[in-house]
């Protein structure tokens, strides 16, 4: 799932339910994109951005627990 507009994976119905994630038994809340099944997280690295403004990710690999808040 990913929070980007422009992924193929962005589902805005499940986002507005909210979801919170628990990666290596730690509640993150600045992740732009996870995978359950390959366990990873990509999460923003700092202010930087690309060159069509979108945020650089970095991709953590460990264990990913996703959680509807609602």
């Amino acid at each position: 799932m990913s929070v980007n507009p422009r992924s193929d994976f962005y589902e805005p119905a499940l986002l507005q339910r909210g979801i919170g994630i628990r990666f290596n038994g730690t509640e993150k809340t600045n992740v732009e994109e996870y995978c359950v099944s390959e366990g990873w997280i990509k999460v923003a690295a700092g202010a930087s951005r690309d060159r069509h403004g979108n945020p650089l990710t970095i991709k953590i690999k460990g264990l990913v627990e996703p959680w509807f808040k609602s």
